[in-house]
């Protein structure tokens, strides 16, 4: 067939639209739905592309472990204090599955967008690495992957049974108290192909009250031929994460510590996908997908009562009773959507075109309800519940997101790829009080919005190629959002809505070059960038909580800075290093309240300043890794990553006397050996020198700063401003063993 030749790397495939679920990919999926994807030496952005084997090799908790350890400008951090709860920032924008961070990057499973529908979170605890053939992550606001992807859009591709036949079992065990036990087993019979993956984990957890509990089941069947390509795949889960909170500064002497307990979150997921694809001639290809999504989380939360003895802190009972209040939320999420997409590839004035044209619509439909209880603590700053359980929120959202793009990739000769691509997307999100107390928070908001994108890629030889693109994104408020973004009434996240006034979309323009290339035995990149966005929208700390805040749209904000990889190989030895430079700075001066840091005026007012460095973000990255292969399958791998320092959430202004967080460095361990035909052995060791160092921040008070860390107001001693930091995890050992059947 012709178009076997058009598609380059995807003649492996019987049918070239699975060329994603292979073992080796070389083609970038730069739609989101069913296609045959764009030849790398095409793309005009610095995009990475990982595969099995590399996820294997790393032997990560999760999606975000992986990329913390493997990519280049990301970077995590420990705000939840649980290893399944990580804070993923790329190039300066998040992906983050606590609800009401801001959000800048768009998550795709097998063209389904996981963002879920509420706050635009991305739990990355939902699905086991095992079951991932590749990721690839497109940097820029690339407008086909729609809505929220201001920095960029991450792809995960799942395994089929054709791909990767056969049996393994895993088991593993190891410091604080790690036990786990997966499978996979895949085959395939005519054209009739199946995959099925799972995994059972528990962890004690490396700090106090810092347990987990993971399930995680994904099951795919699949139909292919020369031009049919269907698949239907689950995906299940039922975790329980708790995590610890950061601590003052002056606790960091035993970062094990909880500050209140407890603090868990139950992730429950059902999760259908159909998709599927057809050749309807040699050039033309139909494809499309449609999911019911079913996603249930529950939240308990201590939290410190700020206002003892002058209100409720929103329990319904008098404040002198009680320091604390425990809050227990429920989202009960339901999305559904689908999606078409027609790509053709064909001559055009005699040179080669490639042309998608798609259409979309998702639509959500949340609950969300909360109940607060009156609390004091115990002598371990446990919250203890004093009274029953009062209703203070009982909401509903409703999301609707229609998007239609194009995207043409046109190449005049061998040499020369121009692409151009456009989207336009309606959102409308409504927004209903359920108790009937605060009729004001009823809204119906509607955006609207067209955005476009250019690119050119040249390649005079099959080793080199440059590029240059120029892109534009729009990020639309969540409903979280909306209802919480008054400076005088801050919400205490992810449990009070209020009603508060419309917020701005958030727009983007990215501009990008760079190039890449590859020899014998090496590759290479770099990419310069920057991507400016007006009436971003950032969470402003406030008020007495440590998660009390409000969201405000702050004007321009800008991300600029360069990035470097190169991975070489000798003999049996292979290196990489990659690094990054992320200025990330506001471009719009405004005033925030921020009451703990330390040159807050008298009303708690700063003065944020047109240059200041966004928190949150490190403004240096390097990663090293080495890896020495001494006999087929054993590998021996040793790698590095270092962040230099950060400001802390509410330090907008970088003014705060605690200043910013220190830089640190960490190294890791991973190794593996064949031990016979079918069975192998693996040890890894997680910062692996025991470095003691922080990675977020945020500024708060500290009332536990009584005697033996007591509550304070209880002995008339007011709190305490302070910097709260999240450590890293200590050191930690796993070993397992990995049998293969014949």
């Amino acid at each position: 067939m012709a178009l076997l030749l058009a598609t380059g790397n995807a003649m492996a495939a019987d049918n070239p639209s699975e060329v994603f679920e292979m073992p080796v990919v070389e083609v970038v999926g730069t739609t989101p739905l069913p296609g045959l994807g764009t030849a790398l030496r095409d793309v005009p952005a610095n995009v990475q592309v990982f595969n099995h084997r590399d996820v294997a090799r790393r032997r990560a908790t999760d999606v975000a472990d992986f990329l913390d350890r493997s990519a280049t400008s990301v970077s995590s951090n420990a705000a939840q204090g649980n290893a399944f709860q990580r804070d993923i920032t790329f190039r300066g924008f998040t992906a983050s599955p606590l609800l009401g961070t801001p959000q800048g990057i768009s998550v795709f499973q097998d063209g389904v967008r996981i963002n879920e529908a509420f706050g635009d979170v991305v739990n990355w605890d939902l699905l086991p690495p095992s079951a991932i053939s590749s990721i690839q992550l497109l940097p820029g606001s690339n407008p086909v992957f729609g809505l929220n992807a201001l920095g960029g859009a991450l792809s995960l591709f799942t395994k089929s049974g054709s791909q990767y036949p056969g049996t393994v079992l895993q088991a593993e065990g190891g410091a604080f108290g790690r036990k786990a036990l997966q499978f996979e087993h895949g085959g395939q019979r005519g054209p009739i192909d199946w995959f099925f993956t799972g995994r059972a984990l528990d962890d004690d957890g490396w700090a106090e009250h810092n347990p987990s509990r993971v399930r995680q089941l994904f099951a795919k069947v699949g139909f292919q031929d020369e031009i049919t390509d269907f698949d239907v795949a689950l995906t299940f889960a039922d975790n329980t994460l708790e995590g610890t909170q950061t601590l003052p500064l002056s606790w960091l002497d035993n970062p094990r510590q909880s500050y209140t307990f407890p603090d868990r979150n139950g992730n429950k997921l059902a999760f259908l996908t159909v998709k599927g694809s057809r050749f309807l001639s040699e050039s033309l290809l139909v494809g499309g997908n449609a999911y019911v999504r079913r996603y249930r989380n529950e939240n308990v939360s201590s939290n410190v009562n700020g206002n003892v003895g002058t209100s409720d802190g929103g329990t319904g009972t008098p404040g002198f009773l009680n320091a604390g209040v425990n809050d227990d939320s429920l989202t009960d999420q339901r999305t559904v959507g689908a999606g078409v997409q027609v790509t053709r590839i064909d001559r055009f004035s005699g040179r080669s075109n490639h042309f998608v044209a798609g259409l979309t619509v998702d639509h959500g439909d949340t609950r969300f309800s909360q109940k607060a209880q009156a609390a004091n603590f115990d002598r371990d700053r446990g919250a203890v519940g004093l009274y029953p359980f009062v209703d203070t929120v009982d909401v509903s959202a409703r999301n609707l997101y229609l998007g239609a793009y194009v995207s043409d990739v046109f190449k005049p000769n061998d040499f020369w790829a121009l692409t151009a691509s456009a989207r336009w997307n309606r959102v409308t999100i409504d927004i209903r009080d359920r108790l009937g107390d605060t009729p004001e928070l009823d809204g119906h908001h509607v955006f609207s919005r067209g955005v476009p994108a250019v690119g050119i890629a040249f390649s005079p030889t099959d080793a080199f190629t440059g590029f240059g693109a120029y892109n534009q994104g729009v990020r639309i408020p969540t409903p979280i959002e909306l209802t919480c973004a008054h400076a005088d009434a801050p919400c205490k996240l992810p449990n009070v809505f209020l009603a508060d006034p419309p917020l701005d979309a958030v727009t983007s323009q990215t501009v990008e070059a760079g190039a890449r290339g590859k020899a014998e035995r090496a590759s290479w990149s770099i990419a310069s960038f920057r991507t400016d966005l007006r009436h971003d929208i950032q969470f402003i700390a406030s008020g007495n909580a440590n998660n009390a805040g409000y969201f405000r749209n702050v004007g321009r904000t800008r991300r600029q800075g360069l990035e470097a990889a190169v991975e070489m190989q000798w003999g049996t030895l292979r290196g990489a290093a990659r690094y990054a430079l992320v200025d990330a700075t506001f471009r719009s001066a405004f005033p925030a309240h921020s009451p703990n840091n330390s040159t807050a005026d008298g009303i708690g007012q700063i003065a944020v300043r047109e240059g200041a460095r966004i928190p949150g973000i490190a403004r240096h990255q390097l990663k090293l890794h080495a890896e020495w292969e001494p006999s087929e399958g054993s590998v021996i791998g040793i790698g590095m990553i270092a962040a230099s320092s950060q400001y802390a959430r509410g330090d907008e202004n970088n003014r705060d006397v605690n200043g910013a967080v220190p830089g640190y460095a960490i190294f890791n361990l991973d190794a593996r050996w064949k031990a016979g035909r079918h069975l192998a052995l693996f040890v890894q060791v997680a910062n692996l020198f025991d470095r003691r160092y922080q990675n977020f921040a945020i500024l708060g008070a500290n009332f536990f700063n009584g005697p033996n860390q007591s509550f304070g107001l209880f002995r008339d001693v007011p709190p305490a401003n302070e910097q709260f930091r999240g450590s890293g995890a200590p050191r930690a050992f796993v070993a397992g063993v990995e049998y293969r059947f014949p």
